[in-house]
């Protein structure tokens, strides 16, 4: 398949009047025929502000439809939509923005001082998102002044760049993943598949959508199979709770720091989770014990893994599986191929642990600007090296063991501090934990545990060692173990392991 239609114009041709988008701050609803011809009209809005094809548009803002009405808009005018992360301070983003050669921003009233300053350390066209904003043009007006209708008769290329998103790198500067059309329609495949997901769902958009689950998980796939997304500028657990009690939401998505949100909330213990059909997770294993609470609620929550340079979805358990097969992410999806590779290279048929590789069309064809990355990703025949350990059970169910570049050597022997972790994560009092190798004169490396404490709740710390006992080998054992109030995380709430190094004494 080298080319797709235009995606926005189809779904309005098909379901015109039904609604895609509802601003859940303001209570304004979007049909698929309006969110197309808003669409349009920016499209020429953004070509008649100076932008050219293949150009990138930056875009910082909370999460609200306009940002899909962006994104709509790049693919119609063929340019290039860099979400930007709100969280990053000035000082950080410019060399991103240098690095895409950004020359429009669209901007928030949020983040308006944000805009400012990389306005004035580099020449930028500021698009205002908000009447209140200070900038060279006009969302609204724009829309205005430009007429509806389609821009190019030429068919959507598949594989031509449609919007970037950057990788929170450890050492450097993140890295921009391609993301194209192919890839959005193989993840929709993947995960409306995965979960049943039909036109008459409601979802909520929540996360950053400067990250792909904010923009993938599950609003752009709901959107192209004609559902509803109820777009939230934040999370926040108990507006989310009230929601499912509502009724309003059938299909949801979160990462495990979501999850563990709702079910410490108040509310969560009264709340009707009857209208969901389906619950999946991403982005970390969710813990035995948060599954457990909620499959006790009625919500059996399906694990699932994927990449930014998979569109995300790869992976997503079923839930015929979910509590028999507790920390499994399940079966590659219908789009995508997976092997695993042992450390001497050779694929592994059947049962057995090695490196997880990916092949497919939701696989991104690289990093912009970045040739020597791209092809570090990549395997001589095509596979994309995901840098995690996976094991393959005789049912062909699939475990993520843990990040290779994570893993540690005690005493000669392999140490996945996941593994670790799922034993801490179990003992009384603890809410979260994350272990790390450090160096050691006798051991060579041993684990550094960091644990954070359940709300009102005492970690027997003392006690952690003979728990570990019962569950580990001693070399998995943990030397050290710390109860910190937070850990370093990212944008997207994963811990930063490499950060933790520098909280050790």
């Amino acid at each position: 398949m080298l080319h797709v239609t235009d995606m926005t114009a189809k779904r309005a041709e098909l379901t015109p009047d039904h609604v895609a988008f509802v601003d859940d701050e303001t209570g304004r609803e979007l049909t698929f025929a309006a969110v197309n011809e808003r669409a349009e009209r920016l499209a020429r809005g953004l070509l008649s502000l100076g932008a050219r094809e293949g150009d990138r548009i930056g875009i910082l803002c909370h999460n609200r439809p306009d940002f899909f009405v962006f994104l709509f808009a790049c693919q119609k005018a063929r340019l290039i939509l860099v979400p930007l992360n709100w969280r990053q301070p000035p000082a950080e983003l410019l060399p991103l923005v240098e690095q895409a050669d950004i020359t429009i921003l669209a901007v928030d009233g949020a983040f308006q001082a944000v805009a400012d300053a990389l306005a004035k350390a580099r020449k930028l066209l500021r698009l205002g998102m908000e009447p209140d904003v200070a900038a060279e043009a006009d969302l609204e007006t724009l829309i205005a002044e430009c007429p509806a209708g389609p821009l190019d008769t030429r068919p959507v290329s598949t594989t031509d760049p449609w919007y970037l998103l950057y990788t929170s790198g450890t050492t450097g500067l993140p890295k921009a993943v391609i993301q194209t059309p192919a890839m959005a329609w193989a993840n929709t495949v993947n995960y409306a598949q995965a979960v049943d997901l039909v036109s008459t769902d409601w979802s909520l958009n929540f996360l950053p959508l400067f990250h792909t689950g904010g923009i993938n998980l599950p609003t752009l796939p709901l959107f192209l199979m004609g559902g509803r997304s109820r777009i939230l500028r934040k999370f926040d657990a108990g507006d989310v709770l009230d929601l499912v009690d509502r009724g309003e939401v059938t299909s949801f998505f979160g990462v495990p720091a979501i999850y563990q949100a709702m079910a410490l909330h108040e509310r969560f213990a009264d709340t009707d989770f009857s209208a969901v059909r389906s619950f999946a997770c991403g982005g970390a294993p969710l813990p035995e014990p948060l599954i457990r609470t909620f499959a006790a609620r009625g919500g059996l929550v399906c694990n699932g893994m994927g990449m930014t340079e998979t569109g995300p979805t790869v992976f997503l358990n079923d839930r015929a599986h979910a509590e028999s097969k507790i920390g499994s992410v399940g079966k590659p999806q219908m789009l995508a191929e997976t092997r695993i590779v042992a450390a001497d290279g050779a694929v592994i048929d059947g049962a057995g642990e090695g490196e997880l590789q990916i092949r497919g069309p939701g696989v991104t064809p690289g990093y912009r600007g970045n040739r020597e990355a791209t092809e570090a990703a990549f395997t001589e025949d095509g596979w994309l090296k995901t840098g995690d350990v996976a094991r393959r059970d005789a049912d062909g169910y699939y475990f993520i063991v843990d990040r290779i570049k994570d893993m540690y050597i005690s005493g000669g022997e392999n140490v996945y501090p996941a593994e670790v972790e799922r034993v801490l994560v179990a003992f009384d009092g603890v809410l979260e934990a994350a272990v790390i190798g450090v160096a050691d004169e006798r051991w060579g490396e041993v684990g550094e545990a960091f644990l954070i404490a359940r709300p009102d709740m005492d970690i027997d710390v003392e006690a952690l060692p003979a728990w570990c006992r019962e569950q580990l080998a001693a070399y998995k054992i943990p030397k050290r173990y710390h109860v910190v109030a937070d850990m370093p995380r990212t944008a997207a709430g994963k811990i930063q392991k490499h950060m933790l190094r520098k909280l050790v004494p």
